[in-house]
């Protein structure tokens, strides 16, 4: 029986080291941080023990060793069979790029209040626009006394972060989320204006996360976000913008693609709105496909209005350079670059480095 349990021992810990060792290099950093976000003692030990290069200790020669043998057949035996070979405790290393970045399953659920990131981390130390907005306006507060002096050139950069408030709203589905993106452009280079702070973008917002697990047309339906989000830029007089807006995100996978289609609408308070017409220019949605290729993060934004032929698109490309640090390329046509640019029309092109895509 022992030689036995030894030829399976070699079997199953040899198909666990040939599973890990599949893992390809560049999710090597996303596993890591999905094992770090197990609560679970005995997951969080196998999903670490289960990384490429990781030394697995108490094997089951060892543990053998140290039990007497039972009598073939008795219930201490196949308990301690079961024990020797316990089925492997579900870990992220099999989960997909979208299941693991929304915790969309046991293997996967982080712990409540940490802090995680949410959408693209990056600075572009350079950023330049063809047609740089220098007398912004809106119907309802008009434009600036003067126009701006805007350098064509400037600094752009973005901090999200979001933390887990709520786990499980109905059985084991159903997570809440509070999320905060802040986004600025700097006219660093601009010396006749003292450099200052173009605009800040303030992004907060509240939202449910819900698994589907769908197959749909070839792709997997992975999750539904549904939440409120305000977006102003802090600005008072005729700079002053600001919209609310619920949405519901949709989000398929299929291999290294991933599909988000979001569409919303206006929740405005009764009062004055500082820019009625922003759907005019921005729409009633977006959508973003993004695709992993080798090294390579790829990925495409597109927004529509139909009835007012405007719209905008964005193209993303980064690279590994150093450990999470990446080479960030950022490529923008048409209207909202920027809240204050809403109605505004441009080409822009910034290059940086990125942390988070």
């Amino acid at each position: 029986m022992r030689l036995i349990l030894w030829i399976c021992a070699g079997v199953l810990f040899g198909s666990v080291e040939t599973s890990a060792t599949a893992v390809p290099e560049d999710h090597l950093q996303d596993t890591i941080d999905a094992c770090r976000a197990l609560e679970n003692p005995m997951r969080r030990l196998a999903c670490y023990d289960a990384i490429p290069g990781a030394n697995v200790t108490g094997g089951p020669a060892e543990v053998a060793a140290a039990e007497p043998e039972q009598p073939e057949g008795s219930n201490t035996k196949r308990a301690q069979e079961r024990w020797i070979f316990p089925p492997p405790p579900a870990t992220p290393l099999d989960r997909s790029r979208m299941v693991r970045r929304w915790e969309l399953d046991d293997a996967t659920h982080g712990g409540l209040l940490r802090i995680r990131t949410y959408k693209p981390v990056y600075a572009l130390p350079a950023r330049w626009s063809s047609n740089p907005n220098e007398l912004p306006e809106t119907p309802t507060l008009g434009t600036p006394a003067r126009p701006d002096n805007v350098d064509s050139i400037e600094a752009k950069f973005q901090l999200s972060l979001r933390t887990k408030i709520w786990d499980d709203l109905i059985a084991d589905n159903g997570d809440v989320w509070v999320g905060m993106t802040q986004q600025s452009s700097w006219q660093a280079y601009n010396s006749t204006e003292s450099k200052p702070f173009r605009e800040t973008n303030y992004s907060p917002e509240v939202f449910t996360s819900w698994r589907t697990g769908l197959n749909l047309f070839g792709l997997r339906w992975q999750m539904l976000n549904i939440g409120f989000i305000h977006q102003s830029n802090g600005q008072g007089d005729a700079l002053s913008r600001s919209w609310n807006r619920v949405y519901a995100l949709f989000g398929f996978e299929r291999n290294a693609w991933e599909v988000y289609l979001r569409s919303w609408v206006r929740a405005e308070p009764a009062g004055v709105d500082d820019n009625p017409d922003i759907e005019e220019f921005l729409g009633h949605g977006d959508l973003k496909v993004v695709w992993r290729r080798g090294r390579h993060d790829l990925g495409l934004t597109t927004r529509w209005v139909p009835d007012e032929n405007r719209g905008a698109v964005q193209f993303d490309w980064h690279y590994p350079l150093i450990g999470d640090l990446k080479a960030y390329l950022q490529l923008f046509h048409g209207y909202g670059e920027t809240l204050i640019d809403y109605n505004h029309k441009q080409t822009t092109i910034g290059l940086g480095v990125s942390l988070v895509q």
